[in-house]
């Protein structure tokens, strides 16, 4: 007779933290089982393959994955190099899919969590049930998966957030799809070079993506006469707007802030404040006018590159009772840590298992699903997360509960709400209010 203790844990995405989750179970003697819906590992990391990260070879692995990679005879790279996307998924993130092998099925996307035969409104009896996930195989097959645990790393990369400064649509936004992009283009791939070469793009966003993306174009105005930017920010331009610089604890993600000032600076992107967008209006020659919340209306565009943040995808887990932060969708106890509206600092006091509980007990959402709507999230984080969580469902408490870790600081403070004030908390002592 099978019972819930023979069940494995379910891991939900094969990307950096579900992967190391399912390396940790594995250590511990669980059965993990991971669901990708993609058709590789790490899929949402490979549609950023071409952008080099911010963080060093010696910050993108987990210690549990390397020891299972280990017998494989896999080497981490340099431990002081920065890879870029593809290079993490070819070179990590897939390696160590293949060492667990069956533990990991593709093209399997979940569409729905519950409880068997309890709905979230029934309490009898409900902790002692499995949860029960229905998924869709690539062939459109159905199949419903039990499990003694769930783990949530599904991240949130499949749901950008859209132009309105409200978090609607801008009017317009959805007529105008063929002309708007929610990613950094890869100006390596002829079709998305040509996209962008001598044209006219708005950039809208404030975070290391916008940067990037400016960066990247400015790049190809220098090659390609008549490449211009325009980069529309919601707030004024202060001290933090571009980052902390060369006081950032991680110098490659303090030189993005640097690379898209120099954007503006040399005059391959003007600056566009205080822009809330309504509507993406059409205008001469199929571009695009974008129209503020108080009535500007900005020269046309030919494109827009919207880089305005991720959201988490909760829909598939709505038969489940979560405790989530009404604003940042994030599990209530870890929201404050991370509220972008008090702070922008990488520090966050280390959290694990019970930060990221919720009511359904043996439910975790892990990685950049946990953070919901708030940025600044690091891989190191996430594998810390999966630590302590995994160290839970085995029941080690005291590993569980021992949580250590210590984020590069921003270099800046000051958060997303205060935008009607960019002075407003600044923290002129010049450590960052993370801790």
């Amino acid at each position: 007779m099978t019972t819930t203790a023979d069940l494995p844990v379910v891991v939900i995405g094969a990307g950096p933290a579900g992967l190391a989750a399912a390396a940790h179970l594995v250590g511990r003697g669980i059965e993990p089982l991971v669901l990708e819906a993609g058709p590789t590992a790490a899929t949402a990391v490979r549609g950023w393959s071409h952008v080099r990260l911010f963080s060093t070879w010696s910050e993108l692995t987990d210690p549990a994955a390397e020891k299972l990679l280990a017998p494989a005879g896999w080497v981490r790279p340099a431990a002081d190099t920065y890879p870029t996307g593809g290079e993490w998924a070819g070179g990590y993130l897939q390696p160590l899919a293949d060492v667990l092998g069956a533990r990991v099925r593709y093209g399997t996307t979940v569409t729905g969590v519950s409880r068997l035969g309890r709905d979230r409104i029934v309490d009898a009896d409900r902790e002692r049930q499995p949860f029960t996930l229905r998924v869709t195989r690539a062939d459109g097959t159905e199949e419903r998966i039990l499990a003694r645990a769930v783990i949530d790393a599904s991240g949130t990369w499949s749901t950008p957030a859209p132009i309105g400064a409200d978090g609607l649509p801008a009017l317009g936004e959805r007529a105008a799809s063929a002309r708007i992009s929610y990613r950094v283009p890869d100006l390596a791939d002829p079709a998305v070079r040509a996209r962008y070469a001598g044209k006219r793009t708005a950039v809208i966003g404030s975070g290391a993506s916008a940067f990037t993306a400016l960066a990247t174009l400015a790049g190809l105005a220098k090659d390609e006469p008549g490449t211009h930017s325009v980069w529309i920010l919601r707030r004024g331009i202060s001290g933090s707007t571009f980052g902390g610089g060369s006081a950032d604890q991680l110098p490659a993600r303090g030189a993005l802030g640097l690379a898209a000032k120099a954007a503006v600076d040399n005059g391959y992107a003007d600056a566009v404040t205080g822009f809330r967008t309504e509507a993406v209006e059409p205008a001469d020659g199929g571009r695009l006018a974008l129209v503020g919340e108080d009535g500007r209306r900005l020269d046309p565009v030919d494109e827009l590159i919207v880089l305005t943040g991720l959201r988490p995808d909760l829909s598939f887990l709505s038969e489940l009772r979560l405790a989530l932060d009404e604003r940042l969708q994030a599990p209530v106890e870890l929201a404050p840590l991370i509220d972008p509206n008090q702070h922008s600092c990488g520090t966050v006091y280390p959290h694990g298992h019970r930060e990221l509980s919720h009511p359904e007990q043996g439910l975790y959402l892990v990685g950049m699903k946990s953070y919901g709507r708030a940025p600044t999230f690091l891989a190191m984080t996430g594998y810390e997360q999966v630590r302590s969580v995994t160290a839970a469902l085995a029941g080690d408490t005291d590993a569980a509960d021992r949580v250590e870790l210590t984020l590069p600081e921003t270099g800046v403070c000051g958060g997303a709400g205060l935008f009607d004030d960019p002075a407003a908390g600044q923290d002129g002592a010049g450590g960052c209010c993370g801790t």
